[in-house]
C-alpha cells in the first residue's frame, strides 16, 4: 500500500472511532433513548455499510 492509502486508512479509522464515541457518549447522557453499546454499535454497523461498498470497489 502506498503511504497516501495508508494515511487515509488511519483518518478513516479515527472518524469512525470518534463517531461510535460520540454517539455512545450520547446514550450514556441520555439513557432514556437506548442502551449505550446498542447505539455505538448501530452507529459502527452504519457506517461500516456505507463505507465498505466504497472501499471494495
Amino acid at each position: 500500500m502506498s503511504t497516501l492509502a495508508l494515511l487515509v486508512l488511519l483518518l478513516l479509522v479515527l472518524v469512525v472511532v470518534l463517531t461510535v464515541s460520540a454517539l455512545g457518549y450520547l446514550a450514556h447522557r441520555h439513557p432514556a433513548l437506548a442502551t449505550p453499546l446498542m447505539v455505538a454499535m448501530g452507529g459502527a454497523a452504519v457506517l461500516a455499510a456505507c463505507i465498505v461498498p466504497v472501499a471494495i470497489r
